[in-house]
């Protein structure tokens, strides 16, 4: 196994390069990045480059997932990095099909940090665990020189039970329909808007929320094995969920882009910053595959609930014909939708 420009042969890395911001995006540079950990690891890694872990105890099914969050700004408009960290966590268990019950909670705290910030942080956990169920039962604080780290970051790992089969990028199959849960790169825009003062952030709020009552939702109400696979749409936005699914399953998948959920305000936002809304992080948008009898359903499903007004049908998995992502334009022509190496837009998650 090669990992791009990381590896000059299979039995010699090259270690010269140099980590990039690209890295961290999501995008194809992340993919790169993952892959060689996961070959230095080796069968040190039981895992399955899920959102989450399958682990079997003792009888129970459990899920396990763990993330980090960095985001900058670290407070916003309508969130901040508290409820990134429990949302984030909670969508990631929410999306192979299990039930999010625990949640750890590191700190990485630079120092001159107003304990009035740091209360922020910890009533906007508190509030969004209490809105998705789950609990902190551990934690973790480390303080940092000034300098040393950007205010304040976060570590969570959830643990959630597996109470139905889990879904898996696997199970997605040609003719199955390609939804989105919501309006896609609003937390993009928002926090951009901020950082570059625009003047979007209040008609663009963050789509930061917590899913797992939705996907219940979605699940509770279909055929068993009809949701083939959940993906939430982060880092690297929608092409780099697409993109993924299309190179697992040496698959081709198409999408319309006039079917593409994008706010008027949004795309004026995009347009302007010169980037792609399929390209642009979410917090709270999830992508579904879902079995063609049960798509016309699931939307609306998705639609009576308060985070899937804006859900929308839009493409579908084609006959495989090599790991490719194709986009229909307005005008009917259809194109290969690139697979960035980077998205030249950090820290957003």
């Amino acid at each position: 196994m090669t990992h791009g420009a990381w590896v000059k042969s299979a039995a010699e890395p090259d270690t010269d390069q140099r980590i990039v911001l690209d890295h961290g995006t999501g995008a194809r540079l992340s993919r790169e990045l993952v892959d060689l950990i996961v070959e230095v690891l080796g069968d040190a890694y039981a895992g399955e480059l899920e959102d989450s872990a399958e682990l079997a105890v003792e009888g129970a099914r459990l899920a396990v997932t763990t993330d980090s969050f960095v985001v900058d700004p670290p407070f916003f408009g309508n969130g901040d990095i508290g409820k990134i960290a429990v949302c984030g966590t909670v969508n990631d268990l929410a999306v192979i099909g299990a039930a999010p019950r625990y949640l750890t909670l590191a700190m990485i705290i630079e120092s001159g940090l107003p304990f009035g910030k740091l209360i922020r942080v910890l009533e906007s956990v508190r509030e969004t665990a209490r809105e998705a169920g789950v609990r902190v039962v551990a934690g973790d604080t480390k303080v940092v020189r000034t300098g040393e780290a950007d205010q304040i970051y976060l570590n969570t790992t959830g643990v959630g039970f597996l109470h139905r089969p889990s879904m898996r990028m696997t199970d997605v199959r040609p003719g199955d329909r390609v939804l989105l849960s919501g309006h896609i790169a609003d937390h993009t825009v928002h926090l951009l808007s901020i950082r570059e003062g625009l003047g979007f952030e209040e008609r663009v709020p963050s789509d930061c929320a917590p899913l797992n009552g939705l996907v219940e939702a979605v699940l509770d109400a279909v055929p068993a094995g009809d949701v083939r696979s959940i993906r939430d749409v982060t880092r690297g936005g929608l092409s780099a969920v697409l993109h993924e699914y299309a190179l697992r399953l040496a698959a081709r998948i198409r999408i319309e882009e006039t079917a593409l959920p994008v706010r008027f305000e949004t795309r004026m936002a995009t347009e302007m910053l010169g980037i792609d809304p399929v390209n642009c992080a979410n917090e709270g948008c999830l992508c579904l595959f879902v079995a063609p009898r049960s798509a016309d359903a699931v939307l609306e499903i998705l639609r009576s609930h308060k985070y899937g007004t804006a859900a929308a049908q839009i493409g579908e998995v084609a006959e495989p014909r090599g790991a490719r992502v194709e986009i229909v334009r307005p005008d009917g022509r259809v194109a290969e939708l690139e697979d960035l190496q980077g998205a030249e837009l950090p820290r957003l998650c």
